[in-house]
Formats: C-alpha cells, structure tokens, sequence
C-alpha cells in the first residue's frame, strides 16, 4: 500500500461540470466544465465559472476510480468558495497480489508493434506518440496467429508482453497466469479491471476453466473508436469482480479476459490497469486514501 496517512494528490484533475452521479462529467457534452490540475500540494484554484449549479469531480493519476464532492456547489457572480480538505478513498479491498498498467486512464505505456512499412509515417518513428501510426489494427492479428497473448505475472513485462489493443477479425482470449503460494477458500478475491478504451466490446472474465460461464461480463460498452483513430484513451470503465477463493487453487492460476464480439477489426478493448487483490482481513489496518 501507499501510505498510512494521507497523502496530497499531486496533479489530480479536479473540476466543475453539471450535476450528476460518480463520473458523469465523462458523458456530459450540453453544459459548461470547467478543469483544473492540483500543485504538489494537492492544492487547487477555479476561476472564471459561469454562475449555475455544479458538482465537484475528480480523478488522481495513480489510483483506480473517481471522486465526486458530497455536496453541490452553486456559483453566483463574483462568489469565493473554499471547499476545505477534500479526501478520496480509492477502491481497496485488499493487498495487491499483482498488477498490470499504470493507472492513469490510458493505455501508452503497454507494447505498441511497429507497423507495417507500407504504411509508415516517420514523424512518428521512435516518438512517444508511436500509436499514432497508421494500420496499427492489422498487426494483431500477424503477431498472434494461432494463439491469444498469455501475460505470466512475475516473468512478462508489460512494456512488451502487453499489446495496447485486443483488435482482431475474430473475437480474442487473452491469458493472465499466475501463482499463489496459498489459497483462503472462504474468503473473497478482487479484480480489478480499469479499462481506457472500448469500442462496440464486451468484456468476460473467467477463473481456470476457459469454458465455464463467465464470472463476469461488462454487456456491450464502448462507442470510443480509439483504435480507428489511432488514440489510446476513451472513457474511463471500472469493474470491480468479486473472484470467490474456492475457484483459485494454491499453485498456477488463469485468469482468461475475453472479447467475444469481432464484427469489425476496430472493435476491440484498450486495458489502463489490471490488479489482482488478496482477501480483505488480510490488510484490515491498512487504509489507501489520497487526500485533495
């Protein structure tokens, strides 16, 4: 875990939009928002807001989930408001056993291939913006053949083994193996699955068995296109699946993420973050809190 105490939210995004429910500002596109960055601090300052009603939303760069203020905020011309000390609890259940990404809404810091010469742009030729390379949709398909990307937690590093999209012309099954030197049958497990991006997808999570009935399924999400427009970040998805102990086993573990739906090769999922949480009781002194 972070810390014990409270820890300032250093550039965590922190703005004004209409009322609404916990990330709600992501699917508001009619009203007025307005955004600012914490300082080191966690300190933060709003100017120049229409005058109306307003809820108060945030997200913190290296932590899961949103913020949303318990209390509406209406601002009249010429109005100061202080809100005071602002504190977010991450979701936490308990202690990491593994994870996956950077939590920071997108998916740039996984395994973007090199494209195919016939479509190469060499502004983009080593550039931090590497995924902006055309045709990069095909490249899935000719670097997994037969198989489905497998990510063995402990060895794979995710700056290479992780590809930043699940695009393909069929629907994919991507493998997360790893080991558990023991098991709390009794007890329950948390995964967590940030996602970045989804286009015309469905997410299903199965526990050691491929063929079993999904644990989990998201339904049908997404309109980003991010893979079409060469970007690596849409809305912002969180799924927090309860993984019941008696479906883990001491020793190697699967978990299997599926993308059934292959209608068109731009549909396809952009992971942000993954982590695999060990029972609650295990981690019932720690707190993980980021404070605004």
């Amino acid at each position: 875990y972070v810390s014990d105490d409270n820890i300032p939210a250093n550039g965590a995004y922190i703005g004004l939009a209409p009322p609404g429910n916990v990330g709600s500002w992501q699917r508001e596109c009619k009203d007025y928002q307005f955004w600012t960055k914490t300082d080191i601090n966690g300190y933060f300052l709003i100017n120049d807001i229409r005058p109306g009603d307003y809820n108060l939303y945030a997200w913190v760069p290296g932590f899961i989930g949103d913020y949303q203020y318990s209390v509406a905020i209406t601002i009249t011309p010429g109005s100061e408001i202080e809100v005071g000390d602002l504190v977010y609890e991450p979701p936490r259940n308990g202690p990491t056993l593994w994870e996956i990404g950077i939590p920071d809404r997108s998916a740039a810091e996984f395994y973007v291939p090199d494209p195919n010469p016939k479509y190469i742009n060499k502004v983009y030729v080593n550039h931090p913006d590497r995924f902006r390379q055309y045709g990069l949709w095909e490249r899935y398909a000719e670097l997994y053949p037969n198989e489905d990307l497998v990510y063995t937690v402990g060895t794979s590093d995710y700056k290479q083994d992780w590809k930043i999209d699940t695009n393909k012309y069929q629907g994919t099954t991507w493998q997360i193996r790893f080991k558990l030197d023991n098991v709390d049958q009794g007890s329950s497990y948390k995964l967590r699955v940030a996602i970045a991006s989804a286009t015309f997808s469905e997410l299903q999570v199965r526990i050691n068995d491929p063929k079993t009935n999904p644990l989990f399924s998201s339904g049908l999400i997404g309109r980003d296109n991010s893979i079409a427009r060469h970007g690596i970040h849409g809305l912002y998805w969180l799924y927090n699946v309860d993984v019941p102990g008696k479906l883990l086993v001491q020793g190697d573990n699967t978990i299997f993420l599926t993308q059934p739906r292959s209608s068109s090769p731009f549909q396809g999922i952009m992971y942000d973050y993954i982590r695999l949480e060990g029972p609650s009781k295990l981690s019932s002194n720690e707190e993980y809190m980021s404070t605004l």
